[in-house]
């Protein structure tokens, strides 16, 4: 149940440190003028509190920064977020900082975060094993989500199934892809969504069996293994990576000789913000509803650009990523090897 008014920061940390709770005084005096500024704990320090009611001073609810959080400034700024979360929902809550992103599912699952910034494939493993609920994209340039785009040389007798012009796919999956049976791909790395996972994933939901891949360790070494010859058949970037630097200025052709294929739609996600299954649905509301308010003064926004380099969120649910998640799926690739 909702506190029926907002919780002191300063009182509420006063009584965590007073059971005995290692966590950091929250309060904008302290953030103002105190450094440096005391690291929160680690998700595995964390207080896991399940007999008492979440969001009580006894049982706070858990803001995550990104595993790579490691500055002051961040700390400072998922700090201030915390405090004026509390002020604003009357909810008690306070941060930790994983060392993965893989922690942070396990802190998920065991009840120690509660709000959470999530890269697509800690996103997707989390919502496969049911802990969380999307609620916000985190938009880059004001897009959504990015494509991927197949390519292959001309030399090579491929033919590419893409109007330049129109910026459109002139066939349908299947029929673009199928010239890559038995052939063998140059990938950019095991992890890629773009480079690797998501057309994997295309090829193998249209029945196209290749041959063992060369991981060759960037999109633009796709593409200059391409147009060297002899590594591999076809390949998969980001769009377009033909078109970085240092290759059009060694291979003035490069746009020539080594053609778009087929490009992928644009499902790839950027980071997810999420709340844990764990929150009763109108609690996850209310902070759906805070994050905004919060990001739209000057304090906030800034607060959020340093703690998670977030500037833009667009409100979804989880069926937004549900494309994104077949291919996955249908790449055969473990997701727990992805989540890092």
């Amino acid at each position: 149940m909702k506190n029926s008014r907002p919780v002191s920061v300063l009182f509420l940390l006063t009584l965590l440190f007073a059971l005995g709770c290692n966590l950091p005084r929250i309060t904008l005096t302290q953030l103002a003028t105190e450094t440096p500024i005391p690291p929160p704990p680690t998700a595995e320090a964390a207080p896991l509190l399940s007999t008492v009611e979440l969001g009580l001073v006894e049982n706070p609810l858990i803001l995550a920064l990104s595993p790579s959080a490691n500055s002051p400034e961040q700390i400072s700024a998922a700090q201030l977020i915390a405090s004026q979360l509390t002020e604003r929902t009357g909810y008690a809550v306070v941060t930790i900082v994983p060392n993965s992103y893989a922690e942070l599912v396990d802190a998920l699952e065991k009840g120690n975060a509660h709000i959470v910034l999530l890269d697509p494939y800690a996103y997707a493993l989390a919502y496969k094993k049911d802990l969380v609920r999307a609620a916000y994209a985190v938009l880059e340039e004001s897009d959504d989500k990015y494509g991927a785009q197949f390519i292959a040389t001309r030399k090579g007798g491929f033919k590419s199934y893409f109007d330049p012009v129109t910026e459109e796919n002139t066939a349908d999956a299947k029929t673009a892809l199928t010239q890559f049976a038995d052939k063998k791909p140059c990938w950019s790395d095991e992890t890629s969504p773009s480079g690797f996972v998501i057309p994997l994933g295309f090829l193998n939901q249209n029945q196209v069996a290749i041959r063992s891949a060369a991981f060759v360790e960037g999109h633009p070494t796709v593409v200059r293994s391409l147009y060297a010859g002899g590594i591999c058949d076809f390949g998969a970037t980001y769009i377009d990576a033909r078109k970085f630097p240092s290759l059009e200025d060694t291979f003035p052709d490069l746009m020539e000789q080594v053609i778009l294929v087929w490009r992928i739609p644009e499902i790839i996600p950027y980071n997810v913000f999420a709340f844990s299954t764990i929150m009763p649905e109108p609690m996850r509301d209310l902070f759906t509803n805070t994050i905004p308010a919060i990001m739209q003064t000057d304090a906030g926004g800034v607060a959020f650009k340093n703690a998670y380099d977030i500037e833009e969120l667009q409100p979804v649910n989880d069926a937004f990523y549900n494309d994104f998640l077949e291919y996955v799926d249908e790449s055969g690739v473990d997701l727990s090897t992805l989540v890092k």
